[in-house]
């Protein structure tokens, strides 16, 4: 017998079986199956029938002894019991219990209309897709993984950077560098998402126009080591290297430098401007966070920085901005710190503190939410998406074996890619696919809006 036939006699035994089984449960319960001249004994009342048949006709047997007020409180009685019923044997399945739609707890609560609750959203607990990264430099103090806003993601591997384009998963090569001059330590996409910069271990910065896939010009003359950390403030370019200094460079004229801020002691490994372009937030490798306002920058004043935020007790990477308050600023230590701090960067005050327990090495705001998503070191080497203010834990995501050193977010919000010293390179849908905005209307509308203005 050959398999084709092994296999539809044995799907005919199953078909079969299924079916036979479900119509003889059906058969039991339906009305069919009852015959009106055979008793069901399962709906007979034996207890009401013991009585008919033994104590029931005493009172007719001896009427000289029930009294009229006797009869008349017996026959109350029975109607009470339901003991006026005549037939004895049962025919019929007894009628099923009535179904309490509304439980009677919640019954006296109907009048109480509650508020629609949103539904709770649901967070994947592993990478929607993984990539391999070979070469990928485990560097805790570099910067090597951006995405831009035209939905191409940018990562250093060596000397090479490789662009990543998220609409259809191709990959091509931007450039590669020499040896002396290498490896790539920096990574940072302008805000149009066509130019990028890239900062090298020689401490020059490379401008690279992606699109044309040509380079536009070389930054020279600014720092003395490597350039670690980039970050776009429209035109200005600002780098911080490994010799404490943080420079704004126009792109657009010759001699770049602009401004210099000198406050870090050490390598400056994280750097973010707010959404304002107002204030810029550096840390460093001497655990010290700085502010600094483009206004007093400007200005001859001594002291160049607004804020000096000492309570971190580790080298500071992780920086990020709140975008739905414009002077909340996020910043996570290392691994002797392993804590998320937040600061009023208006007054300097920090408004809280919590421990991961783990070294933080970054940290990205929800565009969609009131969430906070940081990347950690040893021992889980996890990401950890924070409710805030409140600071619960909604979702621990596993996956890399090394520490999570880079983390960035896509356009739109909703994706979050991530590159360890596993050498992989993970994205997550961790944010949520944000809701759709209702269309506002103006609450007061000018009166007479809608007759002509007379000037």
């Amino acid at each position: 017998m050959d398999a084709g036939s092994v296999n539809s006699s044995s799907d005919m035994k199953v078909q079969s079986r299924f079916p036979l089984q479900d119509q003889h449960l059906q058969r039991r319960n339906s009305k069919e199956n009852l015959d009106r001249f055979i008793p069901n004994r399962s709906a007979i009342d034996w207890d009401y029938a013991h009585y008919m048949l033994t104590e029931g006709k005493k009172g007719k047997e001896n009427p000289a002894v029930s009294s009229p007020s006797r009869e008349a409180y017996r026959k109350q009685l029975a109607e009470t019991l339901n003991m006026n019923r005549t037939r004895i044997l049962a025919f019929k399945n007894k009628p099923p219990a009535p179904v309490e739609l509304i439980p009677q707890e919640h019954t006296s609560l109907s009048h109480l209309q509650a508020k629609p609750t949103k539904p709770r959203r649901h967070i994947p607990q592993t990478s929607e897709r993984t990539l391999d990264a070979p070469d990928l430099v485990d560097d805790f103090y570099l910067n090597l993984l951006d995405w831009g806003s035209s939905n191409v993601l940018a990562i250093a591997l060596g000397n090479t950077v490789y662009l990543w384009d998220a609409s259809d998963g191709s990959t091509s090569e931007l450039v590669t560098i020499d040896d002396e001059i290498g490896p790539v330590t920096s990574v940072n996409w302008a805000p149009d998402g066509r130019h990028i910069a890239i900062g090298l271990n020689n401490s020059e910065v490379q401008l690279w126009d992606s699109a044309a896939n040509r380079q536009l010009r070389t930054l020279r003359g600014g720092h003395r080591s490597r350039v670690g950390s980039l970050a776009w403030n429209n035109h200005i370019l600002t780098t911080g290297g490994m010799d404490g200094q943080i420079i704004n460079n126009d792109v657009r004229i010759r001699s770049h430098i602009v401004e210099t801020y000198r406050g870090h002691q050490q390598e400056v490994c994280g750097l973010k401007w707010s959404a304002s372009g107002q204030q810029l937030a550096s840390g460093g490798n001497d655990n010290l966070v700085h502010i600094w306002d483009r206004s007093l920058a400007s200005s001859n004043s001594a002291a160049q920085w607004l804020h000096r935020l000492e309570d971190h007790i580790s080298a500071v990477k992780a920086l990020a901005w709140c975008p739905f308050q414009g002077n909340l600023l996020a910043s996570g230590g290392g691994g002797g710190d392993r804590c998320i701090k937040f600061w009023n960067t208006h007054t300097g005050a920090c408004l809280n503190s919590v421990d991961t327990g783990s070294q933080v090495c970054s940290l990205l705001w929800s565009k969609n939410e009131r969430e906070l998503l940081s990347s950690h070191g040893f021992t889980q080497n996890q990401l950890t998406l924070w409710k805030y203010p409140s600071m619960v834990k909604m979702a621990e995501l596993n996956g890399h074996t090394s520490r999570v050193l880079f983390m960035t977010q896509s356009p739109d919000g909703c994706s979050v890619a991530t590159a360890a010293g596993d050498e992989t390179l993970r994205f997550w849908n961790v944010f949520g696919v944000p809701e759709v905005a209702k269309p506002t209307t103006k609450a007061n509308p000018e009166p007479f809006s809608h007759l002509t203005r007379i000037r």
